[in-house]
């Protein structure tokens, strides 16, 4: 089992806690956590883009010029592709590009996830994270505590309003909890700064 330490908000080691081998100790697979990521951001896409064609765009109802004789190329439409304010070929239009991965899968790569910050030494482990108010001075102070300076993603057990408000001004710094922590927020961070009762929930959701 992979032990890492454990620390409070003041940056003071605590102890040290014993992750469980099948969340935090898995084989790293960078081809599944690569499928996941591509599919998270394939997701995200709106798919608004758009482009006219050359029955969309304004004008270019007559003939340019006549078909023969003039000794220029052939037109029938100034609106044509190749004109200056014409349609585009075969130009983007709305589209989902969302699609779906196996849930195992995506289980796999967030294991593999989670695997690779602990042996990366980019996972700490937090006894216990409140604020009694709003305030982003309380999230730069254990930031700084911990000598985080890295893009960091602090993992809840549940959405506290209070972290997520006080934390969401600082750029870098994000935050999610068990139930909706994804591979792709894990990667993008350096470091992933997770609470102790968090680590208890991923692993009885995921060991």
């Amino acid at each position: 089992m992979p032990t890492v330490a454990m620390y409070n908000i003041n940056g003071d080691k605590v102890g040290d806690i014993e992750l469980s081998e099948n969340v935090f100790g898995a084989a790293v697979r960078s081809d599944v956590m690569h499928e996941v990521v591509v599919n998270y951001l394939a997701n995200q896409r709106q798919g608004t883009q758009s482009t006219r064609t050359r029955s969309e765009v304004r004008g270019g109802g007559i003939k340019p010029w006549r078909q023969k004789g003039t000794g220029r190329a052939r037109q029938g439409s100034i609106r044509a592709a190749q004109w200056v304010g014409g349609g585009v070929a075969l130009g983007p239009k709305p589209r989902d590009y969302s699609y779906s991965v196996n849930k195992k899968v995506k289980k796999l790569a967030l294991k593999s996830a989670l695997s690779s910050k602990v042996e990366d030494n980019e996972l700490i482990v937090l006894d216990a994270m409140s604020f009694d108010e709003v305030k982003t001075k309380q999230v730069v102070e254990v930031l700084k505590n911990l000598g985080v300076t890295e893009k960091a993603l602090f993992v809840l057990p549940e959405n506290d309003k209070n972290v997520v408000l006080s934390a969401r001004n600082i750029k870098g710094v994000d935050t999610t909890f068990v139930g909706a922590i994804n591979t792709y927020e894990v990667l993008s961070h350096t470091k992933c700064i997770i609470l102790k009762d968090a680590v208890t929930k991923l692993e009885e959701v995921y060991a």
